[in-house]
Parts: C-alpha cells; structure tokens; sequence
C-alpha cells in the first residue's frame, strides 16, 4: 500500500508536469497574480500547490522521526523545494519533485529487483492437491487436507504437504528444501517434504501433517515474516544526517553570502537532496538479504546482516547443530567371554528394532541388516528398556538397574545401553553424537573471519561436550546448562566481544536464539519453536551456511558503505560546484537523477559473490 502512494505522488507529479508544458509552452498561459517579483501563470500554481503539499507530507515525516530521537537528512529536500519556490523557479521546483517521487519508485523497483529470490517461494506454494476418496480423484484445497487423508501426486507435481509414500516408487527434487542437486529416490514408507517435485512414476501418499505445519509452508511463512519485518535499515544513512545536513547549509550560505543572491542558495539546495543517500543502503541491504536467499538462508530483517558483519562471538548449540541429530556405535564392551562384540551387537540391536526411542534407532541404523534377527515376546518398560526373545535367547536391553539389577556401577562416561542374556549380564554399548563432517571445517573458517571467541552451550554431560568440542575444534565448552543458563552465557558475553551470534536447532534453543544479538536456526527440518525465535533460518542441513552468512553479510555491509560514502562525495562536489553558479537549478535537479542511478547500480553490486576471504576460505 504504501508503495503504491509512492508511486501515486511519481504520477502526479509527471501529470502536472505535462499539464505545466502544455499551459506554458503550447497554450502560452500569462500570470494570473503576482507577489513581488515572482509571476503566477497556471502551470507555477500548480506546480507549486504541489511542491507545497509534498513538502508538508515530508515535515510530518520529520517531525516524527524527531520525537523518536532520529535526525534524518529529509530536511534538506524540503529546503530544496520552499528555495526554488521563492527564487521562482518553477521547473528547477519541478524537477525536485520528480527527484523526490521518482527516487522512491526507482527505491522500490530495484528492492522488488533484489527481493525476488524471495518472493519465488511464495509464487511455487502448494495450493490444490488431488484427494483420493474410494478409489477417485477430488481435487481440493491443499489447507482441507486431513492427517491421515491419502493423496495422488502426479508425474511434475509438487508435494502438496508433508506425507509418507503408500504406492508407488519414484524420484523426488528437493534441490529447493535442502539444496541436493540430485534427484532423491523415495519408497514406500519413506517421507515426502512438501515443495519438493515428483519425477517420472504417479506415487499415493498418507498425510502426516497439515498444511499449516508443513516444511514448504513453513518456508513460506518465514518469507512472509521477513518481508513483514518495519525496514528500519533503509534509514542507514541517517548516521552521516546531521554533519551532511550542516556542511550542505554552510557551503549553500556561504554561497549566498559571497553572490549576495538567495538563487545560488536555493542551487546548492537542489543539488543538496538527499535521495541519493536514502536509496544507497535498502538497495544493498535488500540485495544482501536476496543473495542470502539464493543459498538457502533467510533473513527475517536488515539488521540482522549488519550484526553478523561485525560478530566477534559465535555459540553453537551440540545436538542436531555441530552434530547430527543421530548416534553412531562409538564401543562394544563385553562382559561375558560366551558373546563377541559382533554377535553382542547384534542381539542388543534385534531386541532393539521396533523402538522409536532415539537411541534404539541410531543402535539398530549402526548394525548391519544381517546380523538383525526376528524378535519375539517383545515387551517395553517405559524410561528402562526392552525386552525380548531372539534365536531361543531372552535379551534385556536398556539401563543397568533395568537388565541386570544387583550388578555393580560402572565408570561409564558416554551414552550408553546394557545387555543381559537369559538374566546374565553381558556387557554395554556406548554411542556418540555423529559430528557433522562439515563442523571442524565450518569453525576453522568462522576464525579466519574473524571470530575472536567461539564457544559450545549444551545440556549434555561434561565428558560427552568435551570429546565434541575437541573433535569440533571449539576450546570454550559449557556444558550441563539449562535454557536460562545458556541465556545468561549469553548475557555475560563483554561488550568488546559482541554481537554475539548463537546457532541451534532445537525447542529449548529459542529462547537462547533470542537472547543472542543474532539467532541462527538450522531450520532444514520444519517449523521449530527455534526457527520462529530466530533472525536468520538455514533451510538446508548444512552449518557451513554460517560461514556463507557471515561472508555475505560482509560484501553486503563493505558494498553499502562504500554505497553511502560515494554517494555523499560525489552530492558534496557537485554542491562545490554550484557554488560557483555554473549549474542552474533545473540542471542540477536532472544531475540529482544521474547520481541516483549510480547510488542504485553501486547498490546492487551487493548481489555480487563474497571474496574468498569474507568466505573464510584458505588463501590460494
């Protein structure tokens, strides 16, 4: 809405333009009143009535954004219009306002340019999905779906909410949720991301979640936050306001002073709008979050880029953030000379099979298939373990209490099950976090640019935390922390050490998330409580993505200074050069637009890729 007013006022304007050429140079309209020695005709009325209540508008903006404390350099572009309206020149007047409306609709062409990465997702989203009900197809709303609703997805189609295959075998893109390139092969059983595209073979699919809950949609609903978000970083140039302001007003008086004549006043005014240096930073910050986009990271505000810019502390959570949300067999220690590890092992990880419990799957994904036997009597204890029959053996798995309960305590530092057979203890198995392959790599980098402390925050025990750290190369570890202590870690972070920046993953991660000056979630999994309470979201399983935040919040920070402080120079000479008298004011008002499309271009470059050191990468 409001950038529709934006571009209502451009028209105007270009409307009363138009209607000025005519009345002046067409109809030869004579003044109708004169004041002084300023003449009336009907285009300089109406030209004027306009510049007048486009400069009341503009005072109103000002006046508010002085009650909240911030001075921004709009007054110039006022100064600029009430000048031209009291020398009498209608068409330097014209051309200012042209400038002023014309600047804000090209503002808002080049950030819609930049923002269409964005705005891709929400083109792409689901919204019909073909129901099967007895056997027929019913097209209906992709929000009408029900858990447990069964759906036929066609060849080309995309998931319409997250599901799991019933029939049918095929591949499946999901190169926008996760970023693979390839294709993924899906079965019967496996589960199915909306957004994702089918390949060649039509495949029924059982509705797991709704709409509202599923990954795409989710997606969407982060893109519809971060285009929510106020767009307080367009005013970024309101830090150089009140010194350009002053400079512009002395060199424009001091014009005035030496000619003795109030015109060449009003042309350094002229030259002096602010446009330029309103258009330099949104465009580059709107660019650096589109780029951020295109590598599958979203940016829900444009502070967000300048905090990571200048980070100096980086918190990682441990589960699911430097390691995978999974257990690997770490040892197999047997107590009883009867069983090898192999053949421990396999019993633990038969009886264990039908567990949903995160440790009886990682134990059974860590087993070979063959050594996988058919369990029967099965029974599960709730928090103490299973139980069951497998080749004429009973097994007990779970805590030691629970298999083997007059037994001695064990030293044993790391996650771990017991096993008894036939009411003999047999022996443990310990597991550990499954490390990222990219994690070292990520942190190795984040120093080279140009963390100066990097830290680990997690509940886990004490011995567990140190062994990931130590494989991670992270030297500060907390560990054993509950959600409010990992908030004041944060808090007791020094100033000459923030803006920190904490990444996670998890429910108990958001209020950490929150707390940091910048909150990275790793996302890649669906709309978590984390992911709400964060900045920035990483929609794919990668923490390397943090190293591309950091490198292109840098480019984006380095290309809007630079946006900025050119943008000034360059409206600070061409003042210098009005003082002389040699440009007239109409023709400094067209220069104006000139420099605003070099402010735009230079904005854009934002959009350009990182050097290999704002990366993080090795010098070659």
């Amino acid at each position: 809405m409001k950038n529709l007013k934006r571009q209502w006022k451009f028209i105007v304007v270009l409307i009363a333009g138009a209607v000025g050429l005519i009345s002046q140079f067409a109809l030869h309209s004579k003044s109708l009143f004169s004041i002084g020695n300023l003449q009336f005709p009907v285009h300089a009325i109406i030209i004027d009535i306009i510049g007048i209540l486009m400069a009341i508008s503009l005072l109103l903006e000002i006046f508010h954004d002085w009650k909240t404390g911030r001075y921004g350099v709009d007054i110039l572009a006022v100064i600029a219009v009430v000048s031209t309206i009291l020398i009498g020149d209608v068409w330097a007047e014209w051309m200012i306002l042209v400038m002023m409306t014309g600047g804000e609709t090209l503002e808002d062409y080049a950030t819609g340019q930049a923002n269409k990465e964005l705005r891709a997702l929400l083109d792409k989203t689901p919204r019909i999905a073909n129901k099967l009900v007895d056997g027929k197809i019913t097209e209906v709303k992709v929000d009408d779906l029900q858990v447990g609703d069964t759906v036929l997805i066609k060849p080309g189609q995309q998931v319409p909410v997250d599901g799991q295959i019933v029939k049918g075998t095929s591949s499946f893109d999901q190169s926008s949720l996760t970023g693979e390139s390839v294709p993924v092969t899906k079965n019967p059983g496996d589960e199915l991301m909306s957004g994702s595209v089918n390949g060649d073979v039509a495949v029924e699919m059982k509705v797991t979640k709704a709409a509202k809950d599923s990954e795409y949609q989710s997606i969407v609903a982060l893109v519809k936050s971060s285009q929510a978000q106020p767009a307080k970083f367009v005013k970024m140039a309101d830090r150089y306001a009140i010194p350009f302001t002053v400079i512009s007003l002395i060199i424009g008086g001091v014009a005035w002073a030496v000619s003795g004549d109030a015109t060449r006043f009003a042309e350094v005014m002229v030259v002096a709008s602010p446009c330029p240096l309103l258009i330099a930073a949104p465009v580059a910050l709107v660019s650096g979050m589109s780029s951020m986009s295109a590598h599958h990271i979203i940016v829900k505000s444009g502070p967000t880029l300048e905090k990571l810019a200048r980070a100096k502390t980086f918190a990682f959570d441990k589960t699911g953030t430097l390691t995978e949300n999974q257990l690997i067999v770490d040892q197999v220690v047997t107590d009883d000379k009867s069983f090898d590890q192999k053949e421990l092992q396999s019993l633990a990880a038969s009886v264990e099979q039908q567990s949903s419990h995160v440790i009886a799957s990682s134990l059974v994904k860590a087993t070979d298939k063959d050594l996988i036997h058919p369990v029967t009597n099965l029974k599960e204890t709730t928090a103490q373990g299973v139980e069951g029959d497998v080749d004429g053996k009973h097994v007990k798995v779970g805590k030691l209490s629970f298999v083997a309960p007059g037994h001695e305590k064990l030293n044993v530092t790391s996650t771990a099950v017991y096993v008894s057979v036939d009411g003999k203890f047999a022996g443990y198995i310990t597991l550990k976090d499954k490390m990222r392959p990219e994690s070292p790599k990520t942190i190795e980098r984040l120093r080279r640019q140009g963390a100066e402390d990097i830290m680990m925050l997690t509940g886990d025990h004490k011995q567990v935390a140190e062994k990931v750290a130590k494989e991670a190369g992270i030297t500060d570890v907390r560990s054993e922390l509950l959600p409010s202590q990992k908030i004041q870690a944060i808090k007791d972070v020094p100033k000459h050490l923030r803006p920190v920046v904490i990444t996670g993953d998890g429910v108990n991660d958001a209020p950490s998330l929150t707390a940091a000056d910048v909150g990275i979630a790793m996302g890649a999994k669906g709309a978590t409580a984390a992911s709400e309470s964060a900045d920035a979201v990483i929609m794919v399983n990668d923490i390397s993505k943090v190293n591309d935040a950091v490198a292109i919040s840098k480019h984006t920070m380095k290309v809007a200074n630079i946006d900025v402080l050119t943008a000034i120079g360059v409206v600070i000479i061409i003042e210098l050069i009005a003082f002389t008298g040699v440009i007239p004011a109409f023709w400094g008002a067209i220069l104006q637009e000139v420099v605003d499309m070099i402010t735009i271009s230079l904005g854009l470059l934002a959009k350009t890729k990182p050097s290999d050191k704002q990366f993080g990468l090795e010098e070659k």
